[in-house]
């Protein structure tokens, strides 16, 4: 079954920051770094079970440096922020791509919910007078 989701072809466009997987069926999608950054199956950033996940804010402009092969199951992504601990196994590849809009939805209202920034120059406070 994880063959069948296997991409044949992936392409990292630098310049637009986004990992482009292409699938056997014509299927294609472009996912942005960030996107992948944050949504990285690490335990550094899922935690080690339900309620534990860490968000991860000010990762806008992070990029993927590297790509390495793990086995015939997944792939190693190496971000420019040191980040190189997540095996996206071809599986989850395709979920984040099916899914890509759902999910990035709700990383943004955990943002907001949280006051934290997609940018990494903003440090988001809040105020309470009272």
């Amino acid at each position: 079954m994880a063959n069948e989701r296997r991409p044949r072809d992936i392409k990292l466009h630098r310049r637009s920051r986004q990992l482009e997987l292409c699938y056997a069926d014509g299927d294609s999608f472009r996912l942005s770094c960030e996107y992948l950054r944050v949504y990285s199956p690490s335990a550094e950033v899922r935690g080690h079970g339900e309620g534990q996940e860490v968000l991860q804010a000010g990762k806008q402009r992070v990029n993927i440096t590297s790509i390495k092969p793990v086995g015939h199951y997944a792939i190693q992504l190496i971000f420019d922020d040191g980040h190189d601990t997540g095996l996206y196994s071809w599986d989850y590849l395709y979920q984040l791509a099916t899914e890509r809009d759902a999910r990035w939805h709700n990383y943004l209202e955990r943002l907001k919910n949280e006051g934290a920034s997609r940018d990494p120059d903003v440090q988001v406070m809040r105020f309470d007078p009272s």
